[in-house]
């Protein structure tokens, strides 16, 4: 089972024992620090959730600051896009501050560790000192520069800040230690020359601070009383608290910097550097193509504000480095989608389907539930008529025992319509199926409350009237790579494992007029297909639809893929494995019998929240659990719920154990089953 929400995090008991050896609640202060190098991905949400959760949790405020150093790679665009995606995630920063802002004073300080004798101008190659900073093993050499005198590195710093001086001719470094065994304290570099416009500041400065001198010292002058870091920069702990030795004002807060592990995710790359790579190889239609780990391509996608944010609280806050499989991201879009998407019908590869003996002319208007999960969700009308579009995989001339859709001479139900019979077919030259003609059972309208209309039959597809449907473009998404690591391997590029497949486009989709007003907020199930949402590249007569995310996971199906050979060896702990999620399932129903009131709640809910992991080919074997073990059959009637929720046809089967527990003697089988009749 999950990790119970009342549970702290190692940053949250951080935290909470500050507090308790008596820091003032009211000086709590933390802050979201991106660079505006590029789009924030899946990764950043991590650091998002938490500092925000933090400043949610205490009332405290937390500043949006962008530490906008390296002029280079730095844009306005990234800085728009960064504020839109946070805002996006339900978020308010305090403040919006930059790195820039404080410029001068960083340069200020710069020259008060010059003039105390803890700076020095450097005019040697950035290879040269690499070279003379040694080993983690072996000291360093000093430069030759190190000692030049106070007055002369004075001088050399301010006509590098005047731009006498051209890119790479100089630097400003620390005088700390050569022989320290941590190599950042070997004399970092505190300033380099950039001659390139700042997208803030403009020329004003051709001089620019190292991120380690910026970081900390911001974090000073904002007050931030806990920095939090990625692991990577906990070596960097003691050069920033170095850093904050020569300034530190005992009458001020004085920040902490802990660290904790970056957000990694299967099946993706997040380097910004290989983000843009895509980008600028048009692998991908930009950053926020929905194929991208970023918050804009995934917010395209269809991914909701709270799917995020619950994603980043399952896969929670960590000491060590990890990947956490990219079926979880999917898992919490689909948990959320399924309670609050409509519910409408679209059909993607259609084969015209005739119902002979249904009046030429007429035209009826059915009623489709909203949302089974919403009992406030509505209803919205459907136009049915005599000519319909199905899918063409639903139907075979002889589908055979296992074959639960429709086939010559055998029967099914149209969606919120009737049931129909596959009579016969017509083909074309070639010997392609292009129309079905069937005949209906005019008695057995679904809902009607006649005997007909409640007569059970092994399928129900979903359809669409020719003569009112709209056409829309739609385009299914898979995901970007094919291997779990694809920048993990030493001996081949993470372009190689690029998947040829990860776009279908479907130029002409037939879907319910419904869908005509759709907007950019709304979130749309197709039955049976997936989630999906309204493209941004849409306009007024040109729909076109991403898929979010399919009903069930099919690649977790996939025993064997092209590049699985390949595979680099990575950690890839699954939170919610298929086969985990089951036992866990069956232990949890073990119980059931035993509780009562809140825990029962509680016990049934956590089912729910596993059963969304779980496949049917799983779930069908214990449907034969022995009927004194009526825990786990309560368990497995409770996850079936969530299986037909999320598209599952009825089969004879899944009949036969419903029936067996609306039989059942004990109360919360029947009940469980009952809400699945």
């Amino acid at each position: 089972m999950k990790e119970p929400v009342n549970a702290l995090n190692f940053i949250e008991h951080i935290v909470e024992e500050d507090l308790a050896n008596g820091f003032p609640k009211d000086l709590l202060r933390f802050r979201f620090p991106p660079e505006p190098n590029g789009y924030l991905h899946i990764g950043h949400a991590a650091s998002i959730c938490l500092n925000f959760g933090l400043g949610e949790k205490y009332n405290a405020p937390v500043n949006l600051r962008f530490d906008d150093t390296n002029p280079a790679k730095e844009e306005q665009e990234y800085v728009d896009a960064i504020k839109r995606d946070i805002a996006w995630l339900g978020f308010q920063w305090a403040n919006e501050c930059y790195s820039s802002d404080y410029f001068q004073q960083l340069y200020d300080w710069a020259v008060l560790l010059i003039k105390e004798g803890k700076a020095y101008v450097d005019q040697q190659s950035s290879e040269e000192i690499a070279a003379q900073k040694g080993s983690p093993t072996t000291a360093g050499t000093p430069s030759p520069f190190r000692d030049r005198p106070v007055a002369e590195n004075l001088e050399l710093f301010e006509k590098m800040k005047n731009g006498e001086f051209p890119a790479g001719s100089y630097l400003l470094r620390a005088k700390i230690d050569m022989a320290s065994p941590n190599m950042h304290m070997r004399d970092p570099i505190l300033y380099r020359i950039v001659n390139a416009a700042h997208h803030r500041t403009g020329t004003k400065w051709c001089i620019y601070p190292m991120y380690d001198w910026a970081h900390g010292q911001s974090d000073y002058i904002e007050q931030v009383s806990h920095s939090l870091c990625t692991l990577e920069f906990k070596s960097h702990r003691e050069l920033y608290d170095w850093y904050l030795d020569q300034i530190y004002d005992s009458s001020r807060l004085r920040p902490k910097q802990r660290e904790f592990a970056r957000r990694n995710l299967s099946y993706t790359v997040m380097s910004k550097r290989k983000l843009l790579e895509l980008v600028q190889k048009k692998v991908v239609a930009g950053w926020d193509d929905p194929r991208m780990p970023t918050i804009s391509g995934l917010r395209r996608r269809g991914y909701t504000p709270d799917s995020i944010r619950k994603f980043s609280d399952l896969a929670g806050i960590s000491k060590r480095d990890n990947v956490t499989d990219v079926s979880l991201l999917e898992y919490c879009i689909r948990e959320d989608l399924n309670k609050t998407a409509t519910r409408v019908m679209a059909v993607l590869n259609p084969i015209k389907l005739v119902i002979t003996n249904y009046p030429v002319d007429k035209t009826e208007i059915l009623s489709m539930e909203n949302n089974p999960e919403d009992p406030n969700s509505g209803t919205h009308e459907v136009p049915f008529s005599r000519e319909l579009y199905i899918e063409r995989e639903d139907f075979k001339e002889d589908g055979g025992k296992k074959f639960f859709r429709l086939s010559l001479g055998n029967e099914v139900r149209l969606k919120s319509a009737y049931i129909i019979k596959a009579e016969s077919v017509v083909k074309d030259e070639a010997g392609n199926i292009v129309e079905i003609h069937c005949s209906y059972d005019p008695e057995s309208k679904s809902g009607s409350g006649t005997e007909a209309s409640m007569r059970k039959v092994k399928g129900t597809l979903h359809w669409v009237s020719i003569a009112h449907a709209i056409k829309a473009e739609v385009r299914e998404y898979d995901r970007l790579f094919l291997d779990e690591a694809p920048d993990a391997h030493e001996d081949k590029n993470f372009m190689d494992f690029i998947n040829p497949e990860s776009l279908r486009v479907i130029k002409e989709a037939y879907l319910e007029p419904y869908l005509a007003k759709a907007t950019l907020e709304d979130k749309f199930q197709f039955q049976r297909l997936g989630y999906f949402t309204l493209d941004t590249d849409s306009s007024e007569g040109n729909l076109i639809f991403n898929k979010t995310v399919g009903l069930k996971d099919t690649w977790a199906k996939q025993v064997e893929k092209p590049v699985q050979s390949q595979k680099a060896s990575t950690p890839n702990p699954s939170p919610q494995g298929k086969r985990k999620a089951l036992n866990e399932i069956q232990q949890i129903s073990k119980k059931l019998t035993n509780f009562s009131g809140e825990k029962l709640e509680n016990a049934i809910s956590s089912i729910k929240e596993l059963a969304g992991e779980v496949s049917y080919e799983e779930l069908e074997p214990l449907f034969n659990t022995a009927a004194k073990k009526v825990g786990t059959r309560i368990g497995v009637m409770i996850t079936l719920g969530v299986l037909l929720n999320s598209g599952q046809e009825k089969n004879q089967a899944i009949l036969d154990y419903i029936q067996s527990g609306l039989s059942d003697e004990n109360e919360l089988l029947r009940t469980e089953a009952e809400k699945l009749k």
